[in-house]
């Protein structure tokens, strides 16, 4: 270790920003740690870093003393005279030593240490700079995948994409440019590590942020989104300023913005709803297409309950396909939906009555798993509304 080392040093500061004296001070330590493991735990010895010749000297340290009782630890006061007669009792010297293969045991010791500090300079760099894009929709290219991962090369760093994090009505091949939200930032034991997704909710947001300028300023504003991925996606939607639509906005011109985020995701269909302070609008608004008659509240002890009634013949589309119509309305509304045909109301008023053969209870944050059991399947009839907007591609 010597021009070399200097030279290292040199690199590491001016291109990782690692400072000298940190590697120094962790080589250090090091060597130490080696010596005493590999020789003799009971010396004390430091290291020495000689920054004219780039070497490091193992150093053994011994108190001046009247009397010695162990000499890896002590030196008597007339010896310490003979090297030195300014030294007195209580005085510290130190001895270089130069035990057998230590300097093969040096070398490795500061390559695994450089090693390790360049890793973490590295992934300290991409965390730092890629922390920012955290919740963000970035561009990145489709390397390879395997049965657990994606992988998307994201500038100079590689990303991984969750299976659950993956679009089940799409596939992935190597050099597809895709767009993903960066879900995570962080690290483990590995390096730093990126997190991206097209399923969160959050990209339905960001890409809506993107097509709607109105959005993105903070005219109209996304109170709450509902997905399941590939397949459909509730927005509710609002503004303060009486003049503007903020279902319209959304939509664009004969569909043209909602239409780009539908492309963007394959597909995906997307309902956008108005959002009502009034809890019965906003639910009545979040199962469109669906006509509902009326919304009724449970008792204060289940205030986030609500039963919507409507007609007989719109049963099938209030609950949709295998459920999910009422499913994303709870979700996007935050209610225990419960919804009864018109025809079978009077069963509701009547304390003792028996529950009503076809019903379709959903609780905001139950799985879709959960909810299919719960409510009749049946295709939805085609239906408009002013309060949404459904486009599928």
């Amino acid at each position: 270790m010597s021009k070399e080392m200097l030279e290292a040093f040199a690199t590491l500061e001016k291109t990782k920003g690692i400072k000298q004296d940190v590697i120094v001070e962790a080589i250090e330590a090091a060597l130490v740690a080696a010596y005493k493991k590999n020789y003799n735990q009971a010396t004390n010895v430091v290291v020495e870093f000689d920054e004219r010749k780039g070497d490091f000297k193992l150093m053994t340290e011994k108190a001046v003393v009247e009397e010695v009782h162990d000499d890896r630890l002590e030196i008597s006061l007339k010896d310490a005279l003979a090297i030195n007669r300014a030294y007195e009792l209580g005085d510290t010297i130190r001895f270089e030593v130069a035990p057998k293969n230590f300097g093969r045991i040096a070398a490795q010791t500061a390559k695994q240490v450089i090693m390790q500090h360049l890793r973490e300079a590295e992934r300290n760099q991409i965390i730092d700079e890629y922390s920012q894009y955290e919740d963000e929709l970035i561009t990145g290219t489709v390397e390879r995948r395997d049965n657990r991962f994606v992988y998307v090369k994201i500038g100079n760093v590689e990303a991984v994409m969750p299976r659950n994090d993956q679009m089940p009505n799409e596939s992935y091949n190597p050099q597809d440019q895709i767009r993903v939200l960066v879900t995570h930032v962080g690290s483990d034991s590995k390096g730093a590590q990126i997190t991206v997704s097209r399923t969160a909710p959050d990209m339905v947001k960001r890409l809506f942020e993107q097509e709607v300028p109105e959005i993105y300023d903070g005219t109209v504003e996304i109170v709450s989104i509902a997905r399941e991925a590939g397949d459909r996606t509730k927005i509710a939607v609002k503004t303060n300023d009486p003049n503007i639509d903020p279902v319209g906005t959304c939509v664009g011109q004969r569909g043209a913005r909602v239409q780009n985020v539908v492309n963007e995701l394959d597909g995906e269909n997307i309902d956008v709803v108005k959002y009502e302070e009034d809890p019965s609008d906003f639910i009545a608004n979040a199962l469109n297409p669906a006509e509902v008659i009326a919304v009724q509240f449970g008792d204060e002890e289940d205030e986030k309950s609500a039963l919507v009634i409507v007609p007989d013949y719109q049963l099938s589309l209030a609950i949709g396909k295998k459920g999910q119509n009422v499913r994303l309305a709870a979700r996007l509304t935050g209610y225990k939906i419960d919804i009864r045909p018109e025809s079978e109301v009077e069963f509701v008023d009547e304390a003792n009555a028996e529950e009503p053969e076809v019903t379709a209870a959903v609780e905001a944050n139950e799985s879709s798993e959960e909810s299919n059991d719960l409510s009749q399947t049946s295709e939805a009839d085609e239906s408009t509304s002013d309060e949404v907007i459904d486009i599928e591609e």
